[in-house]
């Protein structure tokens, strides 16, 4: 039988664990919204060395390598992404094999297979399948995974539409994600990813000359954060600009 000493220090661990994980997601939407990626990767490296790693943990890690890596490609910081690639890898397969979350595990395998393509265009004939059935499986293991239907989306938005994709397909697959998102509260308060989501609707919506369904999750986006500079200082203007012509 635990000793009541015993009981208060396990107590105290978990909430100092919960209150350092809920740091670590308010420090990365904070990143996101100023573009602070600086901050974003001391956050990562912080986590990626910390010991005893518990599996809720390791997937906010993967999380934040995800949206790390992400940016490096955007940027033509390819070295860099390999890095975090490999690392953010490592820490999938671990909860992989402890076959927990894998719904969440094969949306990742789906998305880093996705990155691998970027970083090695000629992959994309081998690896594309595997995004695709990685992502396929993730859907059917949890039809109520906003995550895994982005990771579809993704796909189809940027597979050429001789392999199959579908731009149009695409949003119908962001939008379902979002309506899951915003069921609960919790999922859209200080997420980078609920932003991340919108943000991307907005895009697609502007790459199909929808220019109205466009500005409204822009619209949307800016009473969330009134101050996000991404897109009040250039998508919102971009947006505008196409309108007026």
């Amino acid at each position: 039988m635990e000793s009541p000493r015993n009981k208060i220090i396990i107590f105290l661990f978990l909430f100092f664990s919960l209150n350092i994980a809920a740091s670590d997601k308010a420090d990365i939407y904070s990143a996101y919204v100023s573009n602070n990626m600086t901050k974003w990767k001391s956050v990562i490296d912080r986590i990626e060395n910390t010991g005893n790693k518990d599996n809720n943990l390791l997937l906010e890690l993967v999380n934040y390598q995800y949206g790390y890596i992400a940016w490096c490609i955007g940027n033509n910081r390819n070295d860099e992404a390999r890095n975090y690639l490999e690392m953010a890898e490592k820490n999938l397969s671990v909860l992989e094999k402890e076959v927990k979350n894998l719904s969440l595990v094969n949306s990742y395998k789906a998305s880093f297979y996705g990155y691998r393509i970027g970083l090695n265009k000629l992959s994309a004939p081998f690896l594309g399948i595997k995004s695709i059935d990685a992502a396929k499986l993730a859907i059917s293991l949890d039809k109520n995974s906003a995550f895994a239907y982005v990771q579809y989306a993704n796909i189809q938005f940027y597979m050429p539409a001789v392999f199959g994709g579908s731009k149009k397909e695409a949003v119908m697959y962001y939008l379902k994600a979002l309506d899951i998102m915003e069921i609960n509260e919790s999922d859209k308060k200080e997420n980078w990813n609920y932003l991340s989501l919108l943000i991307v609707i907005a895009q697609s919506y502007l790459y199909l000359h929808d220019y109205t369904a466009s500005l409204f999750y822009m619209e949307k986006i800016m009473k969330i954060e009134p101050e996000f500079g991404y897109v009040k200082n250039e998508l919102y203007p971009q947006l505008l600009n196409k309108m007026k012509k």
